[in-house]
């Protein structure tokens, strides 16, 4: 080998925190990304990234260290434009974290089955007509809460709403507690007000 084509021992994990979240589950990745943590936080703002690592929940991803306005003209990371209800159901689904956070289990992770998400949604959705196209609007948002990376399908189930759900902590990270507190106080004034909606906003529940 070429001594001057010398490729960092951290080459393989951080060609996988490219593709997306790493999380503690997938433990040779995880074992070595601590084990070169240091090397990595280093080596990553030379090419306009930065590593968010949370060792207690266990979870780490890259993000660029620059922003929108600086025009640097190219991009690592694929950013995601979440439509309104869809960013809704990702605040549902820190909600229930922290319902579980603060709550007595004494297990690490919070499981939740796909009807379970789906009557905690109805909390906060306004039911439309027709209930069945209601239910498939949040099957999509939880499908697509999945693809994000926010949940995680545990088993297949031959009763779709009997699937098994892990709520992925790095929700905590994307959805941080003053954005929680300002979504409630955004959903207050919602409720006083009764009006004055956006129109793509018809699904949410101001009863």
């Amino acid at each position: 080998m070429n001594p001057n084509n010398h490729i960092h021992p951290f080459t393989p994990v951080f060609i996988r925190l490219l593709k997306g979240p790493l999380e503690y589950f997938e433990k040779s990745n995880w074992e070595k990304l601590l084990m070169h943590k240091h090397e990595i936080q280093t080596f990553l703002p030379s090419i306009g990234l930065k590593m968010t690592l949370d060792e207690e929940d266990g979870y780490a991803y890259l993000s660029h260290n620059f922003s929108e306005d600086d025009n640097i003209g190219f991009s690592w990371i694929h950013r995601r434009a979440l439509g309104y209800e869809e960013s809704i159901m990702l605040v549902l689904l820190r909600e229930m974290m922290a319902e579980f956070e603060t709550g007595e289990s004494t297990t690490r992770e919070l499981i939740r089955k796909r009807r379970e998400i789906k009557e905690y949604a109805e909390l906060f959705f306004r039911e439309p007509v027709s209930r069945v196209k209601f239910m498939k609007e949040i099957d999509r948002l939880i499908e697509k809460a999945e693809e994000y990376g926010f949940l995680h399908q545990e088993e297949q189930h031959e009763i779709p709403d009997e699937q098994r759900f892990r709520i992925c902590k790095i929700i905590k990270a994307r959805i941080g507690a003053e954005e929680l507190d300002e979504f409630y106080q955004q959903l207050q004034q919602i409720k006083q007000q009764h009006t004055g909606m956006p129109e793509n906003d018809e699904m949410f529940n101001n009863n």
